[in-house]
């Protein structure tokens, strides 16, 4: 089992980092590190009365920032590519990796305060209408029920629409998207003036209306035709696309 220590409220190195942070309203991607090394330093000055063992962790954070403090002094160096290296971006790294780890924490520690919370619902009397059902069908004849059972019936009969009925064969499609397209492709050659409302009056059904503007989708995408439509259910203008304009 870990041990988990906490010293002037911050449970390790990283953690009095992100305060430093927040508190100096810091980017954490662009952190100070001449300011954020002083200010470390400084609260580690107040940790003399602490195990020497606790604040290992808190020195080796110190030593890095040391570190990164004279590597930001120096030229900068450069990878392989070509880019300037920044020495704090393995620190960078580190801290927003303790910071996602440390809401999950955060998160998961909510959820257990709340872990064999339950809700009771207020006692009611129910009441016994057992009486009530024994006298339902009290002073009905058979003759009653026996007519209540047809209307029902005659009701249930009455709402079938016999009228629709479907096929028991499944029909061949009349109109495919590639018949139309081909249409649509050589109407556009032919008509200078070609509106879609003028396509869609001359079809049969709803299913080649359907087909019909499924096939204008198509030649769009394949730039084939343009659509020029100047406002909302105003009418639809469709024109050829040429070569040139297509490339």
């Amino acid at each position: 089992m870990s041990l988990n220590i906490k010293i002037d409220n911050f449970e390790g190195p990283f953690d009095l980092l992100l305060h430093l942070i927040k508190k100096n309203q810091m980017d954490i991607y662009d952190i100070k590190i001449y300011d954020i090394t002083n200010q470390y330093l400084k609260v580690l000055e107040n940790m003399k009365e602490i195990d020497l063992e606790v604040t290992s962790e808190f020195i080796l954070i110190a030593a890095t920032l040391l570190e990164i403090k004279s590597k930001m002094l120096l030229p900068k160096e450069s990878n392989e590519e070509g880019e300037e290296e920044d020495p704090r971006e393995e620190l960078i790294s580190k801290l927003l990796e303790y910071k996602k780890f440390k809401m999950v924490a955060s998160y998961l520690k909510e959820k257990e305060e709340n872990v064999g919370t339950m809700f009771s619902k207020k006692p009611e009397i129910i009441e016994d209408n057992k009486q009530e059902h024994k006298d339902i069908l009290k002073d009905v004849t058979i003759i009653q029920l026996f007519d209540l059972y047809n209307e029902l019936m005659n009701n249930y009969i009455n709402k079938h629409n016999k009228d629709n009925i479907l096929n028991k064969e499944i029909p061949l499609d009349k109109f495919t998207v590639e018949d139309k397209i081909d249409e649509l492709s050589l109407r556009v050659k032919k008509e200078s003036n070609l509106y879609f409302s003028k396509i869609i009056n001359e079809c049969e059904s709803k299913i080649e209306m359907v087909v019909t503007f499924l096939a204008l989708l198509e030649l769009i995408r394949l730039r084939t035709i343009s659509v020029v439509q100047d406002g909302i259910f105003s009418e639809i203008y469709i024109e050829g696309v040429s070569l040139n304009e297509g490339k």
